[in-house]
């Protein structure tokens, strides 16, 4: 899938085959939803950057701060048993479990998506 970014925002592309348009939505953002769409793939990023600019716009306007996407925070569940394998390696290897887990991932985007 593809993504348009803008100050900051990453969103989707996709398309209605129902509706014969584009649309998407910002990504990352818990409780706002910023939704764009258009016929053209210009006028969907047209859209998409209105759209941010509007929900800055108005978080300036109401003096809040403007939800940053993907906070970097994560809550992970796992079995009691790879937890523990987790913990095991992660001391083995002198680091913490955050930082194994981090490590783990960026290795299997690296190897899966490059």
């Amino acid at each position: 899938m593809d993504y348009l970014e803008y100050k900051g925002y990453k969103g989707s592309v996709e398309y209605s085959a129902e509706d014969d348009c584009l649309f998407g939505k910002v990504q990352g953002l818990s409780k706002e939803c910023i939704l764009y769409e258009g016929e053209t793939l210009a006028e969907l990023r047209a859209d998409f950057e209105a759209g941010v600019d509007s929900y800055l716009e108005y978080c300036a306007n109401e003096g809040i701060a403007p939800k940053k996407p993907f906070s970097g925070n994560l809550n992970l569940r796992m079995t009691p048993e790879i937890h523990s394998r987790v913990a095991a390696m992660a001391a083995t290897l002198g680091t913490s479990i955050n930082d194994f887990i981090n490590r783990a991932i960026c290795n299997e985007l690296n190897h899966s998506y490059s």
